[in-house]
């Protein structure tokens, strides 16, 4: 998922609410509401008093991670176990550590298995890095990534990328040739598919939100269309692709599947489920994780998702028997769910957004109960499990790169 601005936030939207009646807390709305108050100095220090209590990397003196870290007492105090389960898929001895920093928005970390090395995507900058595990370097992979978002390798190590300027999902063949899987539904265009996952009988399931049909994160509008209604931006000012033919509408935000002779099949409208996000199958593909979040640009409240992860019985082609999963109210506090990952035994690695003490990563049991929680000191995009063991959790969260030694391996492909 990509920021907008300050009007997202759920705040400005009083009829977006929870059962309780509180409305839900996505990295969007988070952010937003951050950035359009001003907060009072009393509030930030009852914050930062609250998050030094619970141990949270944003305590007085702030924890400082990568190179210039401190000696920290083990086992890692930002590595939060809720239920005694969690103990099993963590390391006792394993702190976080922070890979690498400067980007503006990052997402999509994705592990190439064949290539050792991991993807990941800085939405803003539109610039694809790669982590090499050999050195620990980091690197541009691809200077310019059309905004690229989610990222994912399929099971035959072919890459996967979801583009917001081109409102497209590519593969990169073996040959290095980048082949379009999808950029339309029904001649309508696609909005900008944000995560994608591949499934073993060679299809590619993908979200198409609306995150990236601004000017920062991707391409607004033509003239007239909800992110451009005054027509004063010009979408086409220094495109070297070939876009749609002016006035070409877009579709509606949903989920869509992809399949081995070039269909395209929505596979949850907007109806279904609100603004689609993250994606996750369980290890046997027969349930699929979606995570439902805030509105997009330019959008209308009831475009808004529920800031939940919800659990959907794969059948083939099809989706059926669809439940909200987790509410992402974690000890009380809502927070908002992102990207998400699952490993071998079914445990769910969430991406989350929240108040000092809460961003992170939330870790639930197949059924959905949290289990664990994994503080950072910034607001996580996604996560992914990779390493030549499929032992290591890599984390975007805003400018940096994290990882932490697990006890599970990610459910391949990673």
């Amino acid at each position: 998922m990509a920021m907008t601005d300050p009007a997202d936030s759920p705040s400005r939207h009083p009829s977006i609410v929870d059962a309780a009646g509180v409305a839900p807390l996505s990295r969007r709305g988070f952010l937003g509401a951050a950035g359009g108050v001003a907060l009072g100095a009393s509030a930030l220090a009852a914050g930062r008093a609250e998050a030094a209590e619970t141990g949270a990397p944003v305590g007085q003196p702030p924890r400082r991670f990568g190179a210039e870290a401190d000696p920290i007492l083990l086992p890692d105090p930002d590595v939060v176990a809720l239920d005694p389960a969690f103990g099993s898929l963590t390391v006792g001895s394993a702190v976080i550590e922070r890979v690498w920093t400067g980007g503006e928005w990052l997402e999509g970390p994705a592990w190439s298995a064949m290539g050792r090395y991991l993807v990941f995507s800085d939405v803003r900058r539109s610039r694809q890095h790669r982590h090499l595990w050999e050195d620990g370097a980091v690197t541009v992979f691809r200077a310019d990534s059309y905004n690229s978002n989610g990222n994912a390798f399929d099971f035959g190590g072919r890459q996967l990328v979801c583009e917001h300027f081109n409102r497209r999902v590519v593969r990169f063949e073996h040959d290095g040739t980048r082949r379009v899987l999808a950029d339309a539904f029904e001649g309508r265009s696609l909005n900008s598919p944000n995560d994608v996952v591949p499934h073993p009988d060679g299809s590619v399931w993908f979200t198409d939100p609306t995150y990236g049909t601004n000017l920062a994160e991707g391409r607004p509008d033509e003239p007239g269309g909800p992110t451009n209604p005054l027509g004063r931006l010009n979408p086409r000012v220094g495109i070297e692709t070939t876009l749609p033919p002016a006035g070409t509408p877009r579709a509606g935000p949903g989920l869509y599947r992809w399949d081995s002779c070039g269909r395209v099949a929505q596979v949850l409208g907007e109806t279904e489920l609100g603004m689609p996000n993250g994606l996750a199958f369980s290890p046997d593909h027969r349930t699929l994780y979606v995570t439902s979040t805030g509105q997009g640009p330019g959008e209308p409240p009831p475009r808004a998702g529920d800031g939940a992860i919800h659990a959907f019985t794969v059948e083939g082609d099809r989706l059926a028997s669809g439940r909200r999963l987790f509410d992402m109210v974690v000890e009380g506090v809502r927070c908002g769910p992102d990207g998400l990952k699952v490993d071998v035994f079914g445990n769910l690695w969430c991406a989350a957004s929240g108040p000092a003490g809460y961003a992170g990563v939330v870790v639930l049991e197949p059924g959905g109960r949290p289990i664990g929680r994994i503080r950072l000191p910034e607001v996580c995009a996604n996560v992914s499990f990779g390493g030549p063991r499929r032992n290591i959790l890599f984390m975007t969260a805003t400018r940096s790169l994290y990882r932490l030694q697990v006890n599970v391996q990610g459910a391949a492909p990673s």
